[in-house]
């Protein structure tokens, strides 16, 4: 397939694209961003007792009827109970006890009062304030009940769930494993960072981008490599890449040139190649291929397992960063069973003239606020990245396809896709 559609070059790859139900546990601490990989039952109540939600005195409620200023209810303090202290007293007609937030309620007591409504004693206690049953009292089990279902399987976990997770005792977490993504980068012309920069060359900002971008999404890269223009060298790194990984990702070497070598490559592999050329830009020359490992024939399934997904880029940054977002986050959405990292489009209006003819789909870097979306200073062009700084969309010119050339204008209504 030549020339598709970006919603068929995602369905295609999305057919190809492996659902990771392997799972693992980890340390709660380290569970953050994962995908929970089974459901989580409560195995207590929370709290495991009756608790109270101030400082002051819990007694029953029947003792301080008719409590004002001008008539205070004397009641005798029988201890003082702090939190993560468990009394076994049972408070009797006339008694109380002084507690703290958070501490468990002895049994006989109804209700607490605030501090502020007593004369703060200590062998015997004024109350000024009348109380009804269960007033300023937690149950056991407010939070949350024993054999209750508190987070489902495939449930993204976020400060909040890991909180959850915290309060049920979990130390270790059934999670699924992390995608096993390679990324490798093209190009004679790259400098890996930190080195002297020669006379025509250029720093790799392709392979930072990436792996700084699956990190984001909630992936460490499984392995990286910068690899020389040269197809046989780059069919050998395929192949043995192929091997542990889930998705392949390449940058670099898609177009027509002399230099572009991943044709040639994945075509030693015997790779299939399902597209090359979307209808997109930038990030047109996107070569998608399946490269079967070899000995995997004994049943369907397997041969579907087997096959690993090969996202060739093109060497340019701002193509790299638009074929990332729009085709590589849905199948990343897929394999990792993540809605969280999915796409998501919001709708507004030109805050600025894009004075650049617009031929096909087009996606326009910008910021979007308040219904509104900024174009940032600097050039447009395929090869220039800086000017991406700080944006956090990608405007999407699809309704403009089918037109020749035209330029959008401050207050035209447009859609886009957020980073």
């Amino acid at each position: 397939m030549e020339g598709i559609s970006v919603e068929q070059a995602i369905e295609q790859i999305l057919q190809y694209t492996p659902v990771i139900n392997e799972t693992e546990e980890v340390e709660l601490n380290k569970a953050g961003g994962r995908i929970l990989a089974q459901d989580m039952v409560a195995e207590f109540n929370n709290p495991p007792f009756d608790r109270s939600p101030v400082d002051g005195y819990a007694c029953k409620a029947k003792d301080l009827a008719g409590a004002s200023t001008e008539h205070p209810v004397k009641l005798k303090v029988m201890e003082e109970i702090d939190a993560g202290q468990y009394s076994e007293r049972v408070v009797e007609h006339g008694q109380a006890v002084r507690i703290m937030t958070g501490a468990a309620i002895p049994e006989g007591c109804d209700c607490c009062v605030y501090q502020e409504r007593t004369d703060y004693g200590e062998d015997f206690v004024e109350i000024y304030t009348e109380q009804k049953q269960w007033d300023n009292y937690c149950f056991a089990g407010e939070d949350f009940k024993k054999g209750t279902t508190l987070l489902k399987k495939r449930t993204y976990i976020g400060y909040v769930e890991a909180a959850v997770l915290a309060g049920m005792g979990a130390a270790k977490v059934p999670v699924y494993r992390q995608p096993r993504i390679v990324l490798l980068t093209t190009g004679d012309e790259v400098v890996e960072p930190g080195n002297p920069l020669p006379a025509g060359k250029i720093y790799n900002s392709n392979m930072t981008m990436l792996s700084a971008r699956l990190r984001e999404l909630g992936i460490e890269p499984f392995y990286m490599e910068a690899v020389k223009d040269d197809p046989q060298i780059m069919a050998e790194k395929l192949k043995e890449a192929a091997e542990q990984a889930d998705m392949i990702i390449t940058t670099g070497g898609v177009s027509v040139g002399k230099k572009d070598i991943m044709h040639e490559s994945l075509r030693l592999l015997n790779a299939e190649r399902i597209f090359w050329r979307v209808k997109m830009k930038p990030g047109m020359p996107t070569l998608f291929s399946v490269y079967n490992k070899e000995g995997s024939n004994e049943s369907v399934s397997e041969k579907c397992m087997a096959k690993v997904p090969v996202i060739s880029l093109s060497g340019n940054p701002f193509g790299v960063a638009v074929t990332v977002e729009l085709l590589i986050r849905p199948a990343l959405e897929k394999m990792m069973q993540n809605s969280a990292i999915g796409l998501k489009e919001v709708t507004g209006v030109m805050a600025d003239d894009f004075v650049k003819g617009i031929k096909g789909r087009r996606f326009i870097r910008a910021y979007w606020e308040d219904g509104k979306f900024h174009l940032p200073n600097g050039l447009h062009s395929n090869g220039v990245l800086s000017s991406m700084a700080g944006c956090n969309c990608l405007i999407d010119t699809k309704t403009m396809e089918d037109q020749e050339s035209k330029s959008l204008n401050t207050g035209d209504k447009v859609s886009a896709i957020l980073l």
